[in-house]
């Protein structure tokens, strides 16, 4: 692939390489704001078939989509061989703080990702307003919308003494919270009915602030109650909450995190169905590995956890403690990576000792607790889209790797998808769910966030071992109308924006 100055400069330009060739271009069409990508195959984010087609971007702007020539200064990238796909959507992103400290977020922009949805599991930024306003005043690479956290205004009301059901009034201040977040641009509510301060939330609740989301025409997007054992209550919770409020439901990361429940993925499929059928809008999203990350304390979901019965029956639920491997342990770092069977056996104690050991330090995990015959099956649903549950630092392969995974491995080796629906579940789905009318899709008039790569190449490199390792195959990413990525680096532009509802 090369881009040229079509006229003038095309000749000169074949014979260098990538570097010389970018900085010929940024000199000669300075003044132009037009790009032109000619010969690629065009996936437009609707599940459509792939079609050849010149694609003609100007300003931030998709501007034509045909076999029309490149226009007089037109930047022109030769496509042949690679596909060119709306940029990809990331509906459940961890990148809240981290593209403050890092706006190049090469993870994500390596992956094709040019939008990302933060806010997830029920945190969200504390002020909706100030944190739009800081992200456009220090943009990043892509364009970040948020939630607003069903924990996060529960702590704003409760403080430390969340640990009972909210009263009437306390329940009517959050909503107030809510109705406040959607006013200054969030997108929806979160939830984490799995984790410690949304775990003592009835259903009731949190439909309080659903409905509040939704007269806003906003969504619900849920890590639910539980995805162990009683995973079908938690979904049927998720479909109440979204048929009471009257609002789009999503279960996020939707999984069956523990040995006991494997293959009832078609059970969850059955429950959203019917709900689908009778007219409740709900949908699912999954990232494409057999491995959730967490922290220690989601493992029993009695809370008990000092009680060695408990623990017990915890670690049996996920095969013992050889597939809990630890991200972050404060007092015993040099297990950092590490499983808790290898750290229990080096300290000379039993699995159960050491979890309740560390069971009250802040301890990251990752469970290796999934079967691929159920993710297979949820990949397969046409309502379930790609999200990555990662982000900028995020120390689980899944924050590096999770886009081109599903297009090496579940499109171009497994087969699970065509590669148009793959995209679709990447772009035009997660745009639909969010109501960005303008963005998810190939069309003339929709924002230019562009993804040009590889089909033959495109794959994850991050591992649990190196999480961070950048995907390849991502030839030119464009957010804006502007590039962001080109050929392995991160470009100096910064035109992300920060969308509100």
């Amino acid at each position: 692939m090369h881009w040229t100055n079509r006229y003038g400069l095309a000749t000169a330009l074949a014979m260098v390489g990538w570097a010389g060739l970018g900085a010929l271009v940024t000199g000669a069409a300075q003044e132009s704001a037009a790009w032109m990508i000619t010969g690629a195959q065009v996936a437009d984010g609707t599940g459509a078939p792939l079609r050849v087609a010149n694609v003609r971007v100007v300003g931030d702007t998709i501007a034509s989509i045909g076999s029309d020539a490149p226009q007089a200064g037109d930047r022109v990238v030769d496509g042949a061989g690679l596909v060119i796909a709306p940029g990809f959507i990331d509906v459940h992103n961890h990148s809240t703080d981290g593209i403050a400290t890092d706006r190049a977020a090469a993870t994500q922009i390596a992956q094709g990702i040019t939008t990302v949805l933060v806010g997830p599991d029920g945190s969200s930024p504390p002020a909706i307003a100030a944190y739009l306003a800081a992200r456009r005043a220090s943009p990043a690479t892509l364009n970040v919308a948020t939630l607003i956290g069903h924990a996060t205004v529960r702590t704003q009301v409760m403080g430390e003494d969340y640990r009972r059901p909210a009263t009437q009034d306390e329940v009517a201040r959050m909503a107030a919270l809510v109705d406040t977040g959607m006013r200054e641009g969030a997108f929806g509510l979160s939830s984490g009915l799995e984790y410690v301060v949304g775990s003592y939330a009835t259903t009731d609740e949190v439909v309080a602030l659903a409905k509040a989301a939704a007269a806003h025409r906003g969504v619900y997007i849920s890590h639910i109650r539980d995805e162990a054992d009683v995973v079908m209550d938690a979904v049927k919770e998720t479909i109440a909450i979204g048929e009471r409020a009257r609002i789009p439901a999503q279960i996020t990361h939707v999984k069956l995190g523990t040995i006991g429940v494997w293959g009832k993925a078609r059970e969850v499929v059955a429950l959203v169905e019917a709900a689908r059928a009778r007219g409740v809008d709900v949908t699912a999203d999954a990232y494409p590995y057999l491995a959730w990350q967490s922290n220690l304390k989601v493992l029993v979901p009695n809370k008990r956890y000092t009680d060695p019965a408990s623990v017990k029956e915890a670690l049996d639920d996920v095969g013992g403690g050889r597939n809990i491997q630890f991200t972050r342990l404060p007092r015993y770092p040099q297990y950092q990576g590490k499983r808790l069977s290898e750290a229990a056996a080096a300290e000379g104690l039993g699995e159960v000792d050491f979890f309740i050991r560390i069971a009250e330090d802040e301890v990251g995990i990752i469970g290796h607790t999934m079967s691929e015959p159920d993710l297979e099956v949820f990949y397969r649903q046409p309502w379930v889209m790609v999200a990555s549950d990662g982000g900028v630092g995020n120390n689980h392969p899944r924050g590096a790797g999770t886009f081109p995974r599903v297009l090496g491995r579940f499109v171009r080796e497994q087969q699970w998808l065509s590669l148009p629906e793959a995209i679709r579940k990447m772009t035009s789905l997660p745009a639909a769910r969010l109501g960005l009318a303008d963005r998810g899709r190939i069309v003339v008039g929709a924002k230019a966030d562009l993804v040009l790569f590889d089909p033959a190449t495109i794959v994850d490199r991050s591992t649990f071992e190196v999480p961070r390792a950048l995907a390849e195959g991502v030839r030119l990413v464009w957010v804006n109308g502007e590039p962001v990525w080109r050929e392995g680096q991160v470009t100096s532009a910064r035109p992300g924006r920060a969308l509100g509802r």
